[in-house]
């Protein structure tokens, strides 16, 4: 039906613990050309999402020991922005909202359509990927006389040395190019970066902060690159603004 899996092949997470649908649907997305891990519980559904990037999650609402809105929430947590459609056999209107309030991008009830679900599966995806083009930062991004290797986790400085990035370092500098003059708070950096259960402290942060102002600005008192904004959280600019 789709050809937009002819050069990509979209990885979708299903999460159902009804046995003979389950089977089923992953049989159909297959047959779409997707590729389709399956679990029948949520806490094998974080386990693989920590382990590989998907590009959906069908998900199921009543799954045993956690339920599919516990599921949803724990990843809107670790500030994952997969796209996540929910399957349920509850279709009251609450119902729906509370799925969609809780991180779900899409609803459906069963009995469905196989037809109609297949056409939404491919439409999240495609929004997704488009999402994903239009903020992802180069391998190698340059500002200023510096230049970051995001692949190899090193950079070249101001001073035209170079520096090994520590993991962290890299994502933290990731995470402020794609949201380029725009303030991330604490909160996102510590979800993204350090995970939704280990926070450190702000002081962490700062120590990074003063790190990139060491490899990167001229003058670390006044930066151009790298700002806190008290009480906030952090922005990079690339000098062209403030």
């Amino acid at each position: 039906m789709s050809n937009i899996h002819r050069n990509y092949k979209a990885s979708i997470l299903l999460v159902e613990d009804e046995e003979n649908l389950q089977e089923s649907l992953k049989l159909n997305l297959e047959l779409e050309g997707y590729e389709v891990t399956a679990v029948d519980n949520g806490l094998a559904a974080l386990k693989a999402i920590k382990n590989e990037y998907f590009d959906l999650i069908i998900l199921d609402i009543m799954l045993p020991e956690m339920d599919g809105i516990a599921v949803a929430e724990n990843i809107r947590l670790q500030n994952n922005d997969v796209p996540i459609l929910f399957l349920s056999a509850r279709n009251t209107s609450a119902d729906r909202v509370l799925g969609l309030r809780k991180g779900g991008d899409d609803y459906m009830t069963k009995p469905f359509n196989l037809e109609e679900l297949l056409l939404r599966v491919e439409k999240l995806i495609i929004k997704n990927k488009k999402l994903h083009d239009r903020s992802s930062v180069p391998d190698v991004y340059e500002f200023g006389p510096n230049k970051i290797d995001f692949a190899a986790q090193e950079c070249i400085g101001k001073d035209g040395k170079k520096y090994e990035l520590s993991k962290k370092e890299t994502m933290l500098l990731k995470l402020l190019i794609e949201n380029k003059g725009e303030v991330v708070p604490r909160e996102k950096i510590l979800q993204v970066v350090w995970g939704y259960n280990v926070y450190p402290t702000t002081r962490t942060i700062d120590n990074f902060i003063l790190n990139f102002r060491k490899y990167f600005e001229e003058d670390s008192r006044h930066p151009k690159y790298f700002h806190s904004v008290r009480g906030v959280g952090y922005k990079f600019t690339d000098g062209e603004e403030s």
